[in-house]
């Protein structure tokens, strides 16, 4: 990446790559930057628990609370607007320009959001689709 690109692309921020690792030749941490970064940023605050972070209490998004309850109109709802407040608060970097329930798969309590987006600094255009697991665990054969 040459200087200018990096200039242009540096708002987007760098971190420690998720879920973090260290690269085996020489046992640096991995980082993640750019688009990357953002997406690695979004799975992380739609996968933290409210309360899971010791000095930040209210990080994350919360929607675990939302699994295994019915998948209906008002479910989707609840899940789309805890997504936009969570972003909102916590992702500086996007705009939320639409949380949309893209497909449901009630037999397995699989929900696809998807989670239109743009750099506020740039006005570029990016999508994340996120799968949110209704019913986890349920998958377990029975025993003989």
């Amino acid at each position: 990446m040459d200087n200018l690109e990096h200039n242009e692309t540096a708002f987007l921020g760098s971190g420690w790559a998720f879920p973090v690792s260290f690269s085996a030749d020489n046992y640096q941490l991995n980082l993640s930057a750019n688009e990357t970064n953002i997406n690695e940023s979004i799975h992380v605050i739609l996968n933290t628990r409210k309360g899971e972070r010791t000095l930040e209490s209210e990080f994350g998004s919360g929607i675990q609370q939302f699994m295994f309850r019915k998948i209906d109109s008002t479910l989707k709802g609840e899940i789309i607007e805890a997504i936009k407040f969570s972003l909102l608060r916590y992702e500086p970097r996007i705009l939320v320009q639409d949380v949309k329930v893209a497909s449901t798969d009630v037999a397995n309590g699989k929900i696809e959001i998807l989670i239109s987006y743009i750099y506020s600094k740039t006005n570029t255009r990016h999508n994340y689709v996120f799968p949110f697991y209704v019913k986890e665990g349920t998958n377990l054969d029975k025993k003989k």
